[in-house]
């Protein structure tokens, strides 16, 4: 992926989500002025998941990507979150190295992996508009403002929460044509065990890429699977 597609992030640049935050007053557990909470992801760089997708043939308005952990854990995002990121929430990104370690909370390590030990990780690279403080920091109030009602991330099913987006280990990139319609975050059966058709109106089987970072051999597998 370094050496054939985009590489966003600078090595040096931090990245940033937030947490839930706990307080009683609904209103305020968005935190719009984005004050607490924040999780650091490093100086990450990484793959667009855009690009990726564009590897066999993109997406559709009606399709939804499915970002997949080793442990089963998953995130679905659909095409205008994907394709036209508003700036408050940015490119959503494979991240493949860290360049620096987090100044706070969760240690991720340094390099690619497995130095880079939560890696591959999903982080959106949001910009700064929104927080007073400079940080490049996707906030929950960004998510109500960008993604659909029934993508909206809630820790305990209860708070608001961006950090859930932020899936690590991840193993595998799937397009589901007209969306996905499974069960959300939790264990996703492999392909093989769904018995599921992998085609589009271009491609037959699925396409397995075999990518090579820094002497890591990482797998993607991107589908196409037809609902009935």
């Amino acid at each position: 992926m370094e050496a054939n597609l985009p590489v966003y992030g600078d090595g040096l640049t931090h990245y940033y989500h937030q947490g839930p935050v706990f307080v009683n007053d609904k209103e305020e557990q968005w935190d719009v002025n984005e004050t607490s909470n924040f999780k650091d992801h490093g100086a990450v760089k990484g793959t667009n998941v855009k690009d990726l997708c564009e590897l066999v043939g993109g997406m559709s308005a009606e399709d939804e990507v499915m970002i997949k952990a080793t442990d089963g854990y998953h995130v679905e995002f659909g095409y205008e979150n994907v394709y036209h990121p508003l700036p408050r929430q940015g490119p959503i990104v494979v991240t493949w190295y860290n360049g620096e370690e987090t100044l706070v909370g969760e240690r991720h390590g340094v390099g690619y992996p497995p130095d880079f030990f939560v890696g591959m990780r999903l982080v959106f690279f949001a910009d700064t508009s929104v927080n007073s403080e400079g940080k490049h920091v996707f906030g929950n109030n960004d998510m109500r403002v960008v993604m659909p009602a029934n993508k909206i991330h809630l820790f305990d099913e209860l708070y608001p929460s961006t950090n859930g987006y932020t899936v690590k280990w991840i193993d595998e990139v799937r397009i589901y044509t007209g969306g996905y319609h499974g069960p959300e975050g939790v264990l996703a059966k492999s392909m093989e065990e769904k018995n599921t058709t992998l085609e589009t109106s271009n491609q037959k089987s699925p396409l397995v890429l075999f990518t090579v970072v820094s002497g890591i051999v990482l797998t993607f597998l991107l589908a196409w699977r037809r609902l009935s």
